[in-house]
């Protein structure tokens, strides 16, 4: 999986701005994180923060557009490795363990946000329903290419596995928490039956 990083041509603040929000914000929650804190951390004036992001929604939302770009990074590496299908649904299913082992220890970000934001109309709501739409429908993508039965119903449960995996991961351990994963979306997915 891919490091989390901004766009390029990004500016050097905004930069630091970003990489010090998604920290804290996965580390310690979105609301409880204030702007000073972040302002601070990031070693910038209030102008240049408000320069970049004009409210704490905006940053939240570019966080939540670093953490999408990581996982696009990740199905954009699994389509370089391999044309093979199969082979193509089992490295992404490997990748998505591999994300919850080095990124992702804590939860799922978007999870994690949407428990912050209960409005479902908000932006920060938004990027978060646009996020899922895509990896569900990148999913279904891969496995109607492998030739799954019903590639819509395996790419639902692949999505609920890895909600399932990243929460498990962070209460019971990973270590403990990947074969099963693994397992019970390798099955999903229709492959090694």
């Amino acid at each position: 999986m891919a490091s989390r990083t901004t766009p390029g041509g990004a500016s050097a603040a905004r930069e630091r701005l970003l990489q010090t929000a998604s920290e804290l914000f996965y580390r310690e929650g979105i609301h409880s994180v204030g702007v000073d804190r972040i302002i601070a951390a990031a070693g910038v004036t209030r102008a240049t923060f408000y320069r970049h992001f004009p409210s704490k929604e905006d940053l939240v939302e570019a966080y939540l557009g670093v953490e999408d770009a990581v996982i696009r990074g990740a199905f954009g590496a699994a389509h370089a490795a391999t044309d093979d299908p199969d082979e193509l649904v089992g490295l992404v299913i490997e990748g998505l363990a591999d994300d919850v082992a080095r990124l992702h220890t804590r939860g799922c970000p978007f999870i994690n946000a949407a428990a912050e934001y209960p409005d479902a109309d908000s932006p920060v709501r938004q990027a978060i329903g646009e996020h899922r739409e895509w990896f569900r429908g990148e999913l279904e993508s891969l496995l109607d290419a492998a030739g799954a039965p019903d590639p819509a119903t395996s790419a639902g449960q692949l999505v609920l596995l890895r909600d399932a995996a990243m929460v498990g991961g962070y209460l019971d351990g990973w270590a403990r928490v990947r074969p099963a994963f693994v397992s019970a979306a390798t099955r999903a997915a229709g492959l090694g039956e």
